[in-house]
């Protein structure tokens, strides 16, 4: 970014200059500047003044620029200390990294990050938004989903919600993830209680958090199956306890 030039010239007497001894001449008073505006939480925003840009918010700066660079905004945290988190996910089917170069599939890398992180350093100090530390990350295996876009992509995979309200006595659901069928659309979660297959029926506005189910393939989440029906309850004991018992007796004889 090009930086303005500063320029200092020494003081020099001439013609019009006091003599010595005479009262020194006052410096006409500077007008104070007028106010260019406040970020919200900053500070008043003055109505009379202008601007030869108008500047984006903190929200607008970071979408704008990681969606220019191909990049999905998972999350954004302001958080203590003036460090400000930015969480990246790449998007689905895009091929990244450069000509010819192997694609890593759809898990977000340190090449990534740092790109990500070079260009908001660049956006932030141009719109004049002020940070101690920035840290631009992946969003992990359970990622978080927050827009109707993240509910489409992830769509058959095993999700965990919690719910603002309970229903049935309880906030916390896991399972697959799918869209509702008719005119009232939303979303389900397919999950097995016992050995009945059983469905529930939600709209996002009723969904205060929703995660991926932490999966571990190192081939990258495209290559994931359709997960099968999640068991919202404990791990049922073996069916034949005595034989389970008898065998592991059997190998500590060994």
């Amino acid at each position: 970014m090009s930086k303005g030039t500063f320029q200092h010239k020494s003081p020099r007497r001439d013609a019009g200059a006091p003599r010595r001894g005479a009262a020194p001449a006052r410096a006409p008073r500077r007008a104070a500047p007028a106010a260019t505006g406040a970020l919200p939480g900053f500070g008043s925003e003055d109505s009379t003044a202008t601007t030869d840009t108008p500047r984006q918010g903190w929200q607008q700066a970071i979408s704008s620029t990681v969606a220019g660079l191909g990049y999905d905004l998972v999350d954004v945290e302001r958080a203590v200390r003036g460090l400000l988190r930015v969480t990246i996910d790449r998007i689905a089917g895009r091929v990244y990294g450069p000509p010819g170069a192997p694609d890593s599939g759809e898990a977000v890398t340190v090449d990534d990050c740092e790109a990500v992180t070079r260009q908001l350093q660049y956006a932030l100090e141009v719109e004049g938004l002020d940070y101690a530390r920035l840290e631009v990350s992946s969003p992990g295996l359970d990622r978080p989903l927050r827009h109707e876009a993240d509910y489409q992509r992830f769509a058959g995979q095993a999700v965990k919600i919690t719910l603002r309200e309970p229903f049935e006595g309880r906030k916390h659901w896991e399972g697959v993830l799918g869209a509702a069928e008719g005119e009232g659309g939303g979303w389900t979660l397919q999950f097995m209680n016992g050995k009945t297959e059983q469905q529930l029926g939600f709209q996002l506005a009723e969904v205060r958090e929703a995660r991926l189910v932490p999966v571990v393939n190192f081939k990258g989440r495209k290559a994931q199956p359709p997960a099968e029906p999640v068991a919202n309850e404990e791990l049922a004991p073996p069916a034949d306890a005595a034989a389970a018992a008898e065998t592991t007796k059997g190998r500590k004889d060994r």
